[in-house]
């Protein structure tokens, strides 16, 4: 089994070592083994499991569902329920932030349409964003 330094770990997984460190102090990452010269030793299990972390954070997971998440990875034997729940979940988020987007770009297409490129007294860019009151959504 090989052992590598946080460097190669941090190469290989794609997680940047302050960032391994992180993990390690709130204990989404087991604290590694330590050599003679009290530097990490890192082992292929703890590669999965950043690699993991960093794919969860990429997908917009929360550090206490990946916590979650791996807990339930490190018990395979329990349903996956909790699992299925965390992801619905995050795709709810992500469909609300879709739709606020949506909302956002059609606030933005009204008021660049309807920029004269006049002068700023007459701008339609300035008075929306002085007065909420003006946008088309109250929210975006």
């Amino acid at each position: 089994m090989a052992k590598i330094s946080i460097k190669e770990a941090a190469h290989d997984s794609g997680v940047k070592i302050p960032t391994i460190r992180y993990y390690e102090q709130i204990g989404l990452l087991p604290s590694p083994r330590r050599d003679g010269g009290n530097r990490r030793v890192f082992e292929e299990s703890d590669l999965r499991r950043l690699t993991f972390i960093r794919h969860a954070r990429e997908l917009g997971f929360e550090v206490d569902a990946i916590r979650t998440l791996l807990d339930l990875q490190d018990t395979p034997d329990r349903s996956c329920a909790e699992a299925d729940a965390i992801a619905r979940a995050r795709l709810a988020d992500v469909n609300q932030k879709i739709r606020s987007l949506v909302a956002l770009r059609a606030e933005l297409e009204v008021m660049v349409d309807s920029c004269t490129h006049g002068h700023v007294s007459e701008c339609r860019v300035i008075e929306v964003l002085a007065d909420h009151g003006k946008c088309i959504f109250d929210r975006h």
